[in-house]
């Protein structure tokens, strides 16, 4: 058995999702394993698969993925370096955006579509039941009953465990919540950008995990100073510092820290064993 020196993401605590799948709060989001634009295979695929082989080392047991990270690629490549999956191991993935070419997303909630990807994660997967399915967006051009009943549907069938969203407000929450549990909620936060604090709140008081994405994102100047000033107090890197003040600012949070090195990896996942001071709050303030 590995040490918590060996094994530090589980510094990070633990978090349960649904009820049942308990995991450590450090987590790995497997985006940046793909090609420029998220499209295609990685240019360095023998790299790609000692990151994820690593993710498990450190204590990582969650990971984070999308059909359309490729599209496909992302899945696939984490089938090849870990199946037959470690007992502990929850990957969640989402469907629903459709990929047309490098950094294109176009949303698709289409019954016929979400059916044709939950599918294919599951086979590229070598998985019966997805434990986490989110849907990747809301689609306007689609009645939300259709892609909301489906995922119900899905889930009665035993084809999905646990079902979370994306990118979605506390009444798309609501709404969803009218068909089935929602366990958990990716959407886009930082210290940074913290336009979704009500939803953090919300996710808080019913115990639905909160997974952040773009933990460094935000572009506000003065955010970017403070993380600067607090990094350098810990001599440590500004990303760890954001990994830390999100592991800070609420025990619903789940951050899936995402890179496509081992050495970014390995730096990444020490942001679990760095506790912030008074001073460094004062200068990164928690949310309200």
């Amino acid at each position: 058995m590995q040490s918590v020196d060996q094994q530090p993401a589980a510094q990070a605590g633990t978090i349960t999702i649904g009820g049942d799948l308990t995991v450590n709060r450090m987590a790995y989001g497997a985006m940046r394993i793909t090609g420029d634009g998220i499209w295609g295979p990685p240019k360095d695929h023998d790299e790609a698969i000692r990151v994820l082989k690593r993710t498990t080392e450190l204590g990582i047991n969650f990971i984070d993925t999308a059909d359309s990270y490729g599209p496909y690629v992302s899945e696939e490549l984490i089938a090849e370096a870990l199946y037959p999956y470690p007992k502990d191991l929850i990957i969640g993935t989402k469907g629903g955006l459709l990929r047309t070419g490098p950094n294109q997303w176009p949303v698709d909630g289409s019954r016929k579509h979400l059916e044709e990807a939950l599918e294919g994660s599951l086979k590229r997967l070598k998985l019966n039941q997805i434990d986490l399915y989110q849907l990747h967006r809301f689609d306007d051009k689609v009645p939300s009953k259709e892609y909301l009943t489906f995922l119900k549907e899905a889930q009665q069938e035993g084809k999905i465990r646990h079902i979370g969203l994306s990118e979605v407000s506390v009444e798309q929450i609501k709404e969803a919540q009218e068909y089935f549990d929602v366990v958990s909620v990716q959407n886009m936060y930082s210290f940074g950008q913290q336009k979704w604090n009500s939803v953090l709140q919300y996710c808080e008081e019913n115990g639905i995990a909160f997974i952040p994405w773009y933990p460094l994102g935000g572009g506000d100047l003065g955010a970017e100073n403070a993380v600067k000033k607090v990094a350098e107090r810990h001599g440590a890197t500004e990303f760890q510092i954001a990994l830390a003040w999100l592991l800070a600012a609420s025990p619903a949070m789940l951050p899936i820290a995402g890179t496509s090195s081992v050495k970014h990896l390995e730096e990444n996942v020490q942001a679990a064993t760095i506790k912030l001071t008074d001073d460094d709050l004062q200068d990164m303030p928690l949310p309200a």
